[in-house]
């Protein structure tokens, strides 16, 4: 048996009155400029929800899918972008000083403005994150709109995750 040490753990040293100066006391700041940007109405209410946490640089967009001439969901042009307040947003300024671009899915009926986001994200090198949310069959189409494009995709059942997401992601 070693007799008992004379001198203090480095961790009880850390932690003494002496050693409190050094400490950094304000929060961390936020590290990313992200966008998040619902593509269906399920996707939406999430976002809504989402929306009224702690971020600083965070905003949060919807994406109104409508079906075009024949029925299908195909864009006409554009994506077309709202502000959780109702106001529309252009694609190009909404992706301009971003970092990430968090797309919420889940169903298919956003797929084609995945797909859109996605290409716009890689031609200006955003980093674009995934998420589905509920059953995966109901949202394939969309999943595979976004894997070309996404460096993280998520699929879950759970939309607190998407919380975690980007709190992970320091915005």
């Amino acid at each position: 048996m070693s007799a008992p040490s004379m001198y203090a753990s480095e961790s009880a040293r850390a932690a003494s009155a002496s050693e409190a100066r050094y400490r950094i006391t304000v929060p961390i700041a936020p590290a990313r400029a992200a966008r998040v940007i619902a593509l269906d109405a399920r996707a939406a209410a999430v976002t809504r929800r989402v929306a009224g946490g702690p971020w600083a640089n965070a905003r949060f967009y919807t994406c109104e899918v409508t079906r075009g001439a024949g029925g299908s969901n195909e864009p006409a042009g554009e994506v077309p972008l709202y502000g959780l307040d109702g106001s529309p947003a252009a694609l190009g300024d909404v992706l301009n000083g971003t970092d990430v671009v968090v797309v919420l899915a889940t169903d298919d009926s956003g797929r084609a403005y995945a797909a859109a986001i996605g290409r716009a994200c890689s031609a200006s090198a955003i980093t674009t994150a995934g998420v589905v949310l509920g059953d995966g069959f109901e949202a394939e189409d969309a999943v595979a709109a976004l894997r070309p494009h996404a460096r993280v995709l998520l699929l879950s059942a759970d939309e607190s995750d998407v919380f975690e997401l980007l709190t992970a992601l320091r915005v």
